[in-house]
């Protein structure tokens, strides 16, 4: 695990006519503030990342579809440097990751059909504070 990541098992309430998907309720210990909500879309076997914020916390749900997330801790001061850091959500594995700032992240459609995410993330966009590397920079097996 990487410090500061946080996976909260979510509430699917299932029912015949459509399915209810909780995301984030500002009452939970992992909300630090809204900036904005955003959807994003990720063919199968697409990789988009490596990107880092220095601000920005992501609280990321995937309602359809399989999408792998990997982050990795560069942060010089934390206990986990050096370390990569899978997870995989589904609309089975319902759950939010959450990602505080400083740490790389990407992901990867794993599902085949639309591989869509939610991030609800804490401050509005902003070119200026983030970073992306080629996928290459980093030493991690795809597969």
């Amino acid at each position: 695990m990487i410090e500061g990541v946080i996976v909260t098992p979510l509430k699917r309430i299932f029912n015949e006519k459509g399915d209810i998907l909780h995301a984030l309720k500002c009452s939970e210990e992992s909300f630090s503030q809204f900036g904005e909500a955003y959807f994003s879309t990720v063919g199968m076997s697409d990789i988009k990342g490596w990107k880092k914020h220095s601000e920005m916390t992501l609280n990321l749900i995937v309602p359809s579809g399989c999408i792998k997330f990997v982050m990795f801790d560069d942060r010089e001061e934390s206990l986990s440097q050096g370390r990569f850091q899978e997870v995989i959500i589904t609309p089975d594995n319902y759950v939010r990751l959450t990602v505080p700032p400083k740490l790389w992240m990407a992901f990867q459609g794993v599902g085949d059909g639309i591989n869509m995410l939610l991030n609800i993330a804490s401050i509005e966009h902003d070119p200026t504070e983030s970073v992306n590397v080629a996928l290459e920079h980093f030493n991690y097996s795809w597969g």
